[in-house]
């Protein structure tokens, strides 16, 4: 049986953190960081339905979206060799890889021209962190670096990120295409369930 109460702990300490410092997305990244960290250092939560890949296309589980949705929580599972085109994500996030390699190319849009520039690339490894927003940049392609096994990363987003419209970017002239991307999934893990667990006298 997974620990789903690692996750519920999560879950409930990230919210009362954003409640406390609400968008201020400097202090969401250095101090939302931890939170983050501390789940994906822990491989025994998360349930494998949601870590499933698809070897036609990479999936998006949705794992938890706030109430008020000031933020949600996903899981990215490639398959060996997939990769997202390239796109934006509109709000604050962070990534962090659970379980294999990505390889991400960062892009940007050059002000005048409104051609798409490439610009650094980097890997992630497991218990590695990534950000992203439009204030530090948002344009990037990201893909399993690995091809002989599935990569799993758990993402937090500024938002309800499967309702957000966002865009993909053609290359080089950076013509843009909106999307919702949605999700994966139709049904979200039971964190709330403590029936499984030790029964108090």
């Amino acid at each position: 049986m997974k620990n789903t109460g690692r996750f519920r702990d999560f879950v409930q300490s990230f919210t009362q953190f954003i409640a406390d410092v609400g968008h201020e997305e400097e202090r969401v990244f250095t101090d939302g960081k931890a939170f983050l960290s501390e789940l994906i250092t822990h491989d025994d939560w998360l349930p494998e339905q949601f870590a499933n890949p698809n070897l036609e296309r990479y999936q998006q589980y949705l794992l938890h979206c706030d109430p008020m949705e000031r933020f949600s929580v996903v899981s990215f599972v490639w398959a060996p060799g997939q990769k997202t085109p390239v796109h934006d994500h509109t709000v604050w996030g962070m990534v962090g890889v659970m379980r294999g390699v990505e390889f991400c190319e960062e892009f940007s849009l050059d002000p005048t021209t409104g051609r798409l520039n490439a610009g650094n690339t980097h890997e992630l490894t497991s218990g590695g962190i990534d950000f992203v927003s439009p204030r530090i940049g948002d344009i990037h392609r990201v893909s399993n670096a690995l091809g002989d096994r599935p990569s799993v990363s758990i993402h937090i987003y500024g938002a309800n990120i499967g309702a957000v419209k966002r865009h993909t970017y053609e290359q080089p002239e950076g013509h843009k295409k909106t999307f919702i991307s949605g999700y994966s999934n139709e049904v979200i893990p039971n964190i709330w369930d403590r029936s499984a667990g030790p029964v108090a006298n």
